[in-house]
This record gives structure tokens, sequence and C-alpha cells, in this order.
């Protein structure tokens, strides 16, 4: 198990920790808890290690063109100084991870993949290469080069002015700076759905940046927050999590993550596959599911129609702190659409859900 540049800070405030992506990190904090850490973000500021994200870079002359055809959405689409949400799929359209892209230049890309997935990000894109006409490109794993701390919420930019910083960015944008005297990079974006930053120091001066900016959140009422809370947040706002509506067998058609396919590009990686159900109309697709009773929907759990029959099964549930009721994200048939009624079998009890369009509550990236 590995552990993140945080570990020992996380182990202070005795938080509970799990295996996350082989990495040792913490659920929630003993004091706080996940319904208060989700609240502080939701209406103040929180702040998140999420340094057992993967990091790569891919340089050479011809990047850009050599990762436009492996990754789904269109890097054309953004200048030097953007990042951009995307996918790395196989052969037959499954998912093998999603990421973020951040364009330094035609010529310079720096990656940040799932924390399991790294390896497998940086060996399909090294094999790629072997066959590529850019044959200068250089793919390195970063993994444990960088950290990533996750700061989110409404307060998160004036934190960050306190500490000197100018947080005047545009959405999915990113910038160079200081906190704490160590070099960061600062994107404006995050997994929240709420007003955010996500801040990349070197792995060693992490710890030092940790502690500069949880001492700028107390004035704002702040909390450490813990990836239980994460994973609250994000599924409030229908945000894919590998593994669950992303996946090998999961393509993003049926994920509803056609937003992040460049589908006017020649062509990427499964492309072909992927505009093939595109046009014939995908098996099952994603949808969120809101509880009318008291159930609280867990991944695995069978969806059945009003008669009775399965028509899909739930990838992601929780309890929504924000709206006090079960949600979940579910593939289900296509022909299930917002406003139907459909029930979850929860532990051998049907619960009444309603299809809604997610996100459940609104969004406040921009």
């Amino acid at each position: 198990m590995k552990h993140s540049p945080l570990h020992s800070k996380h182990l202070d405030r005795q938080a509970k920790m799990a295996d996350f992506g082989g990495w040792l990190m913490p659920i929630d904090y003993p004091e706080t808890g996940t319904l208060s850490e989700h609240a502080a973000v939701r209406e103040r500021v929180g702040i998140f290690d999420v340094s057992h994200l993967g990091k790569a870079s891919v340089k050479g002359v011809g990047a850009l063109d050599f990762l436009n055809r492996a990754f789904t959405n269109d890097l054309n689409r953004i200048a030097d100084g953007q990042a951009q949400y995307t996918m790395l799929c196989n052969a037959a359209g499954g998912v093998i991870d999603d990421l973020i892209v951040y364009r330094n230049s035609a010529e310079d890309f720096f990656l940040v993949p799932n924390a399991s997935n790294t390896s497998d990000v940086v060996a399909a894109l090294k094999n790629l290469a072997e066959s590529s006409i850019e044959s200068s490109i250089e793919i390195v794993n970063l993994h444990e080069s960088f950290g990533v701390l996750a700061l989110q919420g409404p307060k998160s930019g004036e934190a960050l002015l306190s500490l000197g910083v100018n947080p005047e960015l545009d959405y999915m944008n990113f910038a160079h700076a200081l906190i704490a005297g160590a070099p960061v990079i600062i994107c404006r974006t995050g997994y929240t759905g709420e007003m955010g930053y996500e801040i990349l120091p070197a792995w060693t001066e992490t710890a030092s940046v940790w502690d500069a900016i949880v001492g700028a959140m107390m004035p704002f009422d702040g909390l450490v927050c813990g990836l239980g809370a994460r994973d609250t947040l994000r599924t409030e706002m229908g945000y894919p999590l590998h593994g669950h509506e992303l996946s090998l067998a999961i393509t993003p058609v049926q994920a509803n993550a056609n937003w992040a396919v460049g589908w006017n590009k020649p062509e990427f990686l499964g492309s072909a596959v992927l505009r093939k159900e595109r046009a014939d109309g995908p098996s099952r697709k994603l949808q969120g599911l809101k509880c009318l009773g008291r159930g609280i929907p867990r991944a695995h759990m069978v969806v059945k129609d009003m008669a009775g029959v399965i028509v899909g099964e739930v990838t992601s549930g929780t309890f929504s702190p924000t709206l006090k009721n079960g949600i979940a994200l579910a593939l289900v048939s296509p022909s299930c659409v917002v406003g139907d009624h459909l029930m979850i079998d929860v532990r051998g009890k049907d619960c009444e859900v309603e299809v809604v369009k997610v996100p459940f509550v609104p969004s406040h990236v921009r």
C-alpha cells in the first residue's frame, strides 16, 4: 500500500484510512465526519489530499497530434494554459481511464489520470508511440513527483488570495504560482461541483503547501476533508468514477459522456466502435435516480421497472447530504427516461425512485 506525502498528517488527525487504488488515503476525520466535510465544501471551503492521483508527461515534436489520436476529446479545442477532461479508450471502446490533460504547449502536455490506472495509461501511450510517426515522443510516469491538493468551495478563491495568490482563473485554466515559497501549478477545476482549484506542488513540498492552505482556510471555517465527502459531492453532481460509471466494459456513449468526445476528429482509439454505437444507440444509458422513500442505494443493486422487470444496475449510490435522501447513478435501459418511476432492490426491499436529470444539485463551478 502506497502513502501520500501527507500520510503522517492524516494519522495525526486520526483519520479513518482506506485503500484507494493501492494508496492508503483518508475517508474522513473523527472530529468532523463526512457530512460536515461535505457541507463545508458546499457552503464554505474544504481541502482534500488527492495526491494518489497519477501524473505523467508527454513531450516532443508532434505531441499534440499524437495525443489527439489517442484521447477521445479534441485537444485543438483548448489553448496553451488550459486543461481538458478526456478519456483513453481501447480498440473496443472501453475506457482505460478518464483523465485531465494540461496543455503547456503543442509539444508539452501534463496528464493527471486516476491512481490505479496511471501505469495502464502510460503503457498504452508508449505502445501507441512505438507505431507512431512521432518517434521522438517522450512519455514519463511522474506519479510520485507531484502532490495534488483540491481546494474546493465558494470561499476557496478568498483563501488563495490571503496567501498572495491571484485566484482569477477561468474554469479549466491553469497558472504557475508560489505558495509558502514553493512553486505550484494551480488549475480552476475539481470534482465537487463547486468553485475550486487543484494545486500541484512538488512531492517534497506538498506538506508545507498543505499547511499554508489549511491555515488560510481557518478564517472561513474551512475543514480538512476525506475522500468520503469527495465521493458524496461528485455523486450529487453526476460525475463519473472510473470502475463505476466508466470502465473497460462501459463506453463513453453508455456513460452519457459524448460531450467529451471529439466526434469530428478523423480518428482516436476506439473511434470506429464508438461511432457505430452512437449511431445505433447504446444498449444501456447512465441515468440519475432519486429515491422517493428512505432507502439508500449502493453500487450493483438491481434496478427494476414498476412491473418488476430488471432494467439495469446501480453504478454508484449514496445518501445525499444536500438533498437529505438517497440518490444513485445507474446504467439502465435506454427506454427509461427522465420522469419515469423505477424501483431499486435495497437489501430485499423495493425502493421507488424517479429518473432525474443530473446534476442532482446546482453546479457552481463557473
